[in-house]
């Protein structure tokens, strides 16, 4: 089991998803908060970004995915990060993708509602 982790929390994008059809033309704020377990003691000893994953990396690929889809469920929001990122990035074992949606159309008071996922090899 590997420990060691890259986290990428609170990446906020303004996009088009949602059920409702005015999610979709309106648009709203998403968070999106990924965990990326993988090795990482080769890197901690040759301090080279070669043998690491360059998270700005992570964080255009994830915005790629979030601004350029318009899908209904924030699960397949989360699902297609998971699945891009691991085709990717062959060292990581396992990621965790968080997504938040602070503006969810219900009525009430909350922080936001979210899914969260998590896949491996």
């Amino acid at each position: 089991m590997v420990l060691d982790k890259i986290v990428l929390k609170g990446m906020k994008f303004f996009a088009y998803h949602g059920v409702l059809p005015e999610e979709r033309v309106n648009g709203q704020d998403f968070i999106v908060d990924i965990i990326l377990n993988l090795d990482l003691s080769k890197a901690g000893n040759s301090d080279n970004i070669n043998d690491t994953i360059n998270y700005a990396m992570i964080y255009e690929r994830v915005s790629e995915i979030v601004l350029s889809n318009k899908f209904q469920l924030i699960e397949k929001l989360a699902e297609s990060i998971c699945s891009k990122v691991l085709l990717e990035y062959s060292n990581i074992c396992l990621i965790t993708v968080t997504v938040k949606k602070p503006q969810a159309p219900i009525d009430g008071m909350f922080d936001y509602m979210s899914v969260e996922v998590t896949r491996g090899r």
